[in-house]
């Protein structure tokens, strides 16, 4: 048994220098306490780690591995796939002779086990490379015997496991497979493992290496926190070899509650969990006692601790295991009381690619954003807010930070998180006492960036039964809300910061019922239908795509009815935001709540840049600067009862990346130590002078080879909007290809930067280009404080999540 005490351990220092002992620091709860920052402050004993654990199992085809062989498929006239070595990993060829009944090509590799058992093992990690039509990978548990006598599922293996959709992009993707998660229940030994791919057409992949991790290994130290997830749900957690305890020396709040979720690793070894209340002048009362087993899920516990309101009371959270080294979880303990907080409750509601230009409440000729009409009512109106890039994952990570995508270092890769140095949102509001949790629907903005820091509960998919199916993205909002609901049931303290990122109108079309039809008949569905499966037959939909030529079809038309149907998505979500809102008044929240509605880009995403499809003559393809509206204005709308007066509309440009230094001062918080933003709260409470400052956009990419940035820069400022590029790439296609680095655009006359004007005023060209490039030698030398941590694998849920998102293949 482990036993030590950091704030033991401070005190014997500073008596050892001759100052009073003043005994160890007693925990308040005047706003929600979480446990898990304050390590420091507790006692903690726990079993040392397992001497015996399983090490982690890996496999790299940089050498020969012989034991690997082909699947055999089940079916007797289904060939199975080859394997060759090549220089730095084994191929897997997929033919045609190894194709199914419906079509699809499918074969795989296995490889002997010596009896383990699943529950020992947490994840299989496959490395790998593809750029060809490979489409997804099941891991697969123990062979088939026999064969099929007649046409049957070719799949090689008894029961089928994890599975991840492949990116094709030819370079080396790291993909993470559910270790103990299977489809069926089965017992016994794991006697093969193996993988099953599949394909549209032959095609080959190239496996570089195989690992399989033990559950318990990651667990390196005997207690301590982390961020861990049980069905679908993320938490900031405890963790302790049990038997473990961790003691917190706390006054007890009035309305005292300890709410927590209860997590364990394995089915076959129970945990008991107790939560213990000592004191000086009381014997120990055990108060909460439970029994846990399910490692699928958190089991939700909320303990009453009012009886002993007022007193200071030493809080333990023990656990007991009859396996000695049980890892237990304890998922975000949290402590408050029944107080009311002079903190401001904040929602931060970001419509992923909801379009400013296509909001009634921004002057758009359909009654599109009823709601939000109504909320503009109630607060202040951004008429030119602009995200920093023209999608999800570098525009959230912005305006999250307060952090241009350069300084955090460009985008590498599907899976290259912010910089552990970057300060979150949900960091400065959780550190300060807030509950913080995340209901978003768009991996991008969520675990991909590495988003879930500081958050108490993480949700970026919204029920179990959506890992089996086809995730539901337009009625995205719908489920969001429900999950927070459920969680204020759980964690009921004030105050609190939630973060809802919707997809309603993210690429799926069209609305659910009864919006479906607002804007366009069926009839006129029907035609679009027939249309796209036209347009795809020949190419794409996109705004360029030659399939127009192809087939006849009217790309202005085609578009009309495309946008009729993302009005309708529009018109779902300000339902779902509006019926939110009431149920705030209702539960009489809403006057202490402080509610920012935004966009992290606008309809590009869904409509392919819906501002110039309708128009007869397209720019040229190098014309496409991320400030033009329909790729990057935005809504922002602040609302905040009694506190920012209503009606106001403002019309100078602003940036997303103002957001962050805008809460932190309304709510009276410290600013950022580092932050690109300027606060927007002297012109929305009008308590001083306030300058308008360009607007800078931002998005690069990282080149593999040399490790350097490649992408563009640009600034909104007044009348001008300038665009410069950084790095240009040599191989890019002479129709995308820019005639000069730095274009103009009048948005005065041109909003939708249908043209440019470089030639025209060689004067602001020179003045632009001086401006933009000394902005990025700011960007580089700001990007010297921050280094992005280790590359982190991709996750079945994230894969699945986008490709129904319309982000990979």
């Amino acid at each position: 048994m482990r036993s030590y005490s950091l704030s033991l351990i401070v005190a014997l220092l500073v008596l050892g220098c001759g100052e009073p002992d003043s005994g160890p620091t007693v925990l308040t709860a005047d706003v929600p306490l979480h446990l898990e920052e304050h390590l420091e402050q507790a006692t903690v004993e726990a079993s040392e780690v397992p001497t015996d654990l399983p090490l982690p199992v890996e496999w790299s085809f940089d050498e020969p591995q012989p034991d690997w062989k082909p699947a055999v498929p089940f079916i007797p006239t289904t060939k199975p796939a080859q394997l060759t070595p090549v220089e730095d990993a084994l191929r897997v060829t997929l033919t045609e002779q190894m194709k199914d009944d419906e079509g699809n090509l499918m074969g795989g590799l296995y490889l002997e086990l010596p009896d383990w058992h699943r529950e020992d093992w947490a994840h299989v990690v496959v490395r790998a490379r593809t750029s060809e039509k490979v489409s997804s990978v099941v891991l697969g548990f123990n062979q088939r015997e026999g064969s099929a006598t007649a046409m049957d599922n070719a799949f090689g293996f008894d029961r089928p496991g994890d599975r991840a959709d492949i990116v094709k992009d030819g370079k080396v993707q790291t993909y993470v497979l559910r270790a103990d998660r299977s489809v069926g229940m089965w017992k016994g030994p794991w006697r093969q493992i193996g993988f099953w791919f599949f394909a549209e057409e032959p095609a080959s992949i190239d496996i570089l290496s195989i690992s399989v991790s033990p559950k318990e290994a990651s667990y390196e130290d005997s207690a301590g926190s982390r961020v861990e997830k049980r069905n679908s749900v993320h938490r900031s957690a405890l963790y302790a070899h049990a038997p473990a305890s961790f003691e917190y020396p706390v006054r007890v709040p009035p309305g005292g509650r300890l709410d927590v979720g209860l997590g364990v690793l394995r089915n076959d070894a129970p945990v008991t969990f107790r939560v213990i209340a000592r004191s000086e002048t009381h014997e120990s009362e055990t108060l909460f006692e439970e029994t846990y087993v399910d490692k699928e899920s958190w089991a939700q516990r909320s303990v009453d601790l009012s009886a002993l309101a007022g007193q200071m009371v030493n809080l333990v959270l023990s656990t007991e295991a009859d396996r000695v080294g049980t890892v237990a979880l304890w998922g975000a303990p949290t402590l408050s009381g029944a107080d009311k907080p002079v903190l401001p409750n904040v929602i931060f509601y970001v419509i992923d690619g909801g379009g400013a230009d296509f909001m009634s409440a921004y002057g758009y000729n359909r009654r599109t954003t009823p709601n939000l009409e109504r909320l503009a009512a109630q607060g202040a109106v951004f008429e030119r807010a602009y995200s920093n890039s023209s999608w999800t994952r570098p525009s959230t990570a912005s305006f999250m930070t307060g952090l241009q995508n350069s300084v955090m270092g460009g985008l590498l890769n599907w899976n290259d998180g912010i910089p552990d140095q970057a300060v979150t949102m949900a960091e400065h509001m959780h550190h300060s006492g807030y509950q913080t949790a995340v209901f978003t629907a768009n991996p991008n903005a969520g675990t991909l960036s590495n988003l879930q820091r500081g958050v108490d509960l993480f949700r970026e998919d919204w029920e179990d039964f959506a890992y089996y199916r086809e995730l539901n993205h337009r009625e995205s909002s719908r489920f969001l809300h429900e999950g927070f609901w459920e969680w204020r049931a759980e964690y009921p303290a004030e105050p609190y910061w939630v973060h809802f990122q919707s997809t309603d109108v993210h690429e799926n079309f069209p609305a659910v019922e009864p919006f479906a039809g607002l804007f366009v008949g069926p009839e006129e569905r029907r035609i679009w239908d027939e249309w796209n499966q036209k347009l795809r037959a020949n190419g794409d939909h996109g705004v360029y795509s030659e399939a127009y030529e192809k087939t006849g079809i009217q790309r202005p038309e085609f578009f009309s009815l495309h946008q009729g149907m993302y009005d309708e998505t529009l018109a779902h979500n300000d339902y779902q935001l509006g019926r939110l809102v009431d149920r705030l008044q209702a539960a009489g929240e809403w006057n202490n709540t402080l509610l920012i509605i935004a966009g992290d880009h606008s309809t590009r995403a869904a409509m392919d840049d819906m501002g110039i499809a309708v128009v007869e003559d397209l720019p040229p393809r190098w014309s496409q600067p991320m400030f033009r509206p329909t790729i990057s204005r935005v809504p922002l709308i602040f609302v905040w009862p009694g506190r920012i007066p209503g009606g106001k509309r403002f019309t100078e440009p602003v940036s997303m990346i103002d957001v962050l230094p805008t809460v932190l001062e309304l709510v009276g918080l410290p600013p950022a130590e580092s932050g690109q933003g300027q606060s927007l709260v002297p012109v929305l409470l009008g308590t001083g002078e306030w300058q308008p400052a360009p607007v800078i956009l931002d998005e690069f990419w990282v080149v593999p080879d040399t490790g350097e940035l490649r992408g563009l820069i640009e600034v909104v400022d007044g009348r001008w909007g300038a665009s410069l590029q950084i790095n240009p790439d040599p191989d890019q296609k002479e129709e995308k290809r820019r005639p000069v680095p730095l274009l103009l655009y009048d948005l005065w006359n041109d909003p939708f930067c249908l043209a440019t004007v470089h030639e025209e005023w060689p004067d602001l060209v020179e003045k632009y280009t001086t401006f933009l490039g000394a902005q990025w030698k700011a960007h580089q030398a700001l990007a010297q404080r921050f280094s992005r941590s280790e590359e982190a694998p991709l996750t079945p849920e994230q894969l699945r999540t986008l490709r129904a998102l319309g982000y990979i293949e």
